[in-house]
């Protein structure tokens, strides 16, 4: 990579050349030969240089062609390549975003990537190119990524956590298209978000701020949106007690009927690996149950609730 931010910087005028002898090399037997040539390239699309000189397009369909790549640093860098278009050349997002943001998809379901690498690149690539594509494009896509980043915000690795929660965050802003199916993918993440703000990792608890931050807006409640907004700034330290106490009185005067839901995906939390995060699922259900008014108290399961299962 430091070689490709090099180059792009002060050898401009031999980089046609160059990347029209490197091309070749992407189909080469050898695994290390593919991965220096595409790490390489995928550099180079971090500078605007490919633009000038008329070879975004070539280096672009190169990277999109290594997607099927057996070898998974190849898949990996390719992907990190398309996500630095954002950087070098933000203008040509919005004219490729369709096929940028299929491949960025086709990453997160990458079945041959057993620990996530292609998963986690794809989701960090996605989040730069969110401020550059087409609403239309990302819409359509929405609800399938919104789904599929879902079981990344319980991963035992930290950086999958504050990936796929950021990139959550990020897609919230194209919900206005369609308010209710991402409000939906909202209701089935909240519990998770508001009890990874106990994450022992400081990056996933600034990560699940922005989240709610970010999703705020689209919940239909005021109150809810400002205690958000106001109380989750990434600088302000959070009494987490008070703070959820407020969170449950809100919830429970907009969505009394949500409750048994919100209980049960407390209750999966109980047997969480992170101690703080199973000492706040109790906690939170203890709020939600002291602020739900008698009539929708009938919809607590009683015998589930005390064996914790």
């Amino acid at each position: 990579p430091s070689l490709g931010s090099a180059m792009a910087r002060h050898a401009g005028p031999r980089l046609p050349l160059i990347v029209k002898n490197l091309v070749p090399t992407l189909s080469s037997v050898f695994d290390s030969q593919r991965i220096t040539t595409t790490a390489f390239l995928a550099e180079l699309l971090n500078s605007n240089v490919v633009n000038d000189l008329m070879l975004l397009e070539t280096v672009m369909d190169n990277m999109t062609g290594r997607q099927k790549d057996a070898c998974t640093l190849v898949r990996m860098l390719a992907l990190r390549g398309l996500g630095n278009i954002a950087s070098g050349s933000p203008e040509k997002v919005r004219k490729h975003g369709a096929k940028l943001l299929a491949s960025m998809v086709n990453g997160m379901d990458d079945k041959d990537d057993p620990h996530n690498l292609v998963a986690l690149e794809a989701m960090s690539s996605l989040s730069k190119l969110l401020d550059h594509v087409e609403e239309r494009d990302i819409q359509s896509m929405l609800l399938h990524i919104a789904i599929r980043i879902r079981p990344f915000f319980d991963s035992e690795q930290p950086d999958l956590r504050q990936s796929s929660i950021v990139l959550f965050g990020n897609l919230s802003r194209f919900s206005e298209g369609n308010c209710e199916v991402f409000f939906e993918q909202i209701l089935n993440g909240l519990v998770t978000l508001l009890l990874h703000l106990q994450d022992p990792k400081p990056e996933v608890v600034r990560a699940c701020k922005f989240a709610l931050r970010m999703c705020g807006p689209n919940m239909g409640c005021e109150g809810l949106c400002d205690m958000f907004l106001n109380h989750l700034r990434e600088e302000r330290s959070l009494h987490y007690g008070e703070f959820m106490n407020n969170v449950c009185k809100h919830l429970m005067q907009s969505y009394p009927e949500m409750l048994n839901r919100l209980i049960l995906t407390n209750l999966f939390y109980f047997k969480s690996n992170w101690v703080d995060i199973r000492a706040a699922a109790p906690m939170f259900i203890g709020f939600l149950v002291l602020h739900v008014d008698e009539e929708h108290c009938q919809q607590v399961d009683l015998d589930q609730l005390i064996s914790g299962e």
